[in-house]
């Protein structure tokens, strides 16, 4: 099986709840999604799920490409603008005055500006972007890894997951994405601000985005404005560690 067909196929199950919880709903299989029985394996699935793929490795790297195999189109996963006048303002002003938030079980609370984070270490990789929708992109990203970040702040033993507080909305309800801290100390999960050699324009996340090489790409939080360690996810917005977790009942581990 080519590694398209693998992905292809993964992505279904994922949707349809054999690797995890996602997609029930758009799968239109809201009765047997009704049944705590059957949530119930599926939730089982999902812990199956991570754990084979942990069992690969903590640090095993999601591929990377040459520039020659970068997609000519990237499309924008999510929303493509923010709504709120606050970030507007931040866009005009080419984000002069924003400052990353990086608090909740640390040492040390950070407020990083756009330059501060530009000045850490950099990191560089061209992968793909795998949505659950179905399509596939290769892009090249750039920016410091999370795990320097957390270093800086210095997260506390204690927390057990990294929470992506993010500007855009929809409706009334932000978005947020999280992971845990195998995923958080990845060493291709980095804090993107540069996109295929410029910075991030607006539709992929300015200025700041999430990349998670060996997840989907929802959990790829984009317009993060604040991260924070916490040791649940209980009491957090729906308690399921994610927007579409909490609402469309995707998966909240959505290894690949």
């Amino acid at each position: 099986m080519r590694d398209d067909e693998q992905l292809i196929s993964r992505r279904g199950l994922i949707r349809a709840g054999a690797l995890g919880a996602g997609g029930l709903l758009l799968a239109g299989c809201d009765k047997l999604n009704s049944s705590a029985g059957f949530r119930g394996v599926l939730q089982s699935a999902e812990k199956l799920h991570m754990g084979s793929q942990r069992l690969l490795g903590r640090e095993a790297l999601a591929r990377e490409f040459a520039e020659s195999a970068m997609s000519p189109v990237f499309r924008a996963n999510g929303n493509r603008e923010v709504a709120d006048t606050a970030y507007r303002r931040l866009l005009d002003g080419g984000f002069a005055g924003w400052a990353l938030k990086v608090d909740g079980q640390v040492a040390r609370p950070l407020s990083l500006p756009l330059a501060a984070l530009q000045a850490l270490p950099q990191r560089e990789q061209i992968t793909r972007h795998d949505c659950v929708e179905g399509w596939s992109a290769i892009g090249k990203w750039q920016g410091p890894q999370l795990s320097r970040v957390l270093d800086l702040a210095g997260v506390s033993d204690r927390a057990r997951y990294i929470v992506f507080h993010c500007a855009d909305r929809f409706g009334s309800t932000p978005y947020y994405e999280s992971v845990d801290m195998v995923d958080a100390l990845h060493p291709q999960t980095i804090l993107a601000w540069k996109m295929n050699g410029q910075p991030l324009p607006e539709a992929h996340g300015a200025p700041l985005r999430l990349r998670v090489e060996r997840q989907l790409g929802y959990k790829h939080a984009k317009y993060v404005m604040r991260i924070e360690a916490r040791e649940t996810l209980d009491g957090l917005y729906g308690g399921k560690g994610g927007y579409w977790e909490d609402h469309s009942d995707y998966a909240w581990y959505a290894g690949i």
